[in-house]
């Protein structure tokens, strides 16, 4: 029983480790996409709110909340007809030409503009490559309620001409090197395009856009509209967090193996207990025996004489 215990708990330190591993993994490569996805929940939620008597065709600026400063969200709403048959000439940097239709089919939308400054490389990482402008973003929202939080969003496509996105103040390339348009679509995929004027991107659906260079050598931080750098405060608390992702799971794991093995010991010993009772009840009942009268009493008596009595020596003096 011994040696079994001890096989079992080896067991479980090699097996315990092994699954936190398997569980973290996966959470710790697909953060980045999450932190994203919640920015756009977060950024629709404080876009609806620069809606103040709100009139169609109408740009209105956001305000980010004080933790995100450097980022810029402005939001207008549109009759779904008019965006198909007319477009909107100018939207900040994006320019939305006639035909541009949304799935599913709303009678009003919301678009809301995002311009994530020095956040980009924050939310938008893209490993061997250099961001040279802000990433953009554009995503569309059904408009019928505007105090509507953590909407789906919906799919824009156009089915014309392509929208295009001028960038403003970006980073010149350096010397010999290729600039190319990015999109990042919803679900955590990026493609790649060729830039046109140097400064303009053109695509036919909705997401996330940049302008990036491949990294050859330390390039300078994009160009971010003017604001107040995350502080410092912030970005211990973001490492902390990080740090308690992963030390948090290994905890847990260290927490329910020390109950494990409490667990077996309990088992053994319980197993042990019950097992000395079986064997003391065994004793105490014995082997019944049969009761016999002899006159007015009873007494127990042996049904068989097992072994008959002989005398040592038959030679009797």
């Amino acid at each position: 029983m011994g040696l079994l215990l001890l096989r079992s708990l080896a067991m479980l330190f090699v097996v315990v480790p092994v699954c936190l591993f398997s569980f973290s993994l996966p959470y710790i490569v697909a953060q980045s996409d999450m932190n994203a996805r919640a920015l756009d929940a977060l950024l629709q939620d404080y876009a609806y709110r620069a809606f103040v008597r709100p009139r169609t065709g109408i740009v209105y600026n956001g305000v980010v909340p004080s933790n995100l400063t450097g980022m810029n969200i402005a939001a207008m709403r549109l009759r779904s007809g008019s965006l198909r048959t007319k477009g909107v000439a100018k939207y900040k940097e994006f320019g939305i030409p006639i035909g541009v239709t949304e799935s599913p089919y709303v009678e009003r939308l919301v678009l809301v503009y995002q311009n994530l400054g020095n956040w980009s490389s924050t939310y938008y990482p893209l490993p061997g490559y250099t961001h040279l402008s802000p990433v953009l973003g554009l995503l569309a929202y059904d408009a019928s309620n505007l105090s509507a939080t953590n909407l789906p969003e919906l799919e824009i496509r156009a089915s014309g001409d392509p929208l295009s996105i001028t960038f403003q103040g970006m980073i010149s390339a350096p010397a010999g090197s290729v600039a190319k348009c990015v999109r990042f679509d919803l679900h955590g995929s990026t493609n790649f395009s060729n830039a046109t004027s140097g400064n303009t991107c053109s695509t036919t659906e909705q997401g996330h856009f940049s302008i990036v260079v491949e990294s050859v050598a330390p390039s300078p931080s994009p160009v971010s509209p003017p604001g107040v750098p995350p502080s410092p405060r912030r970005e211990k608390k973001k490492s902390n967090s990080k740090v308690w992702i992963i030390v948090g799971p290994v905890l847990g794991g260290l927490a329910l193996l020390v109950l494990l093995a409490f667990l077996v010991l309990w088992l053994h010993k319980y197993k042990h207990r019950k097992k000395m009772e079986q064997m003391q009840k065994a004793a105490d009942v014995g082997e019944a025996l049969q009761m016999t009268s002899v006159g007015d009493t009873k007494a127990p008596a042996a049904a068989v004489t097992r072994t008959q009595p002989v005398l040592e020596n038959e030679y009797v003096p």
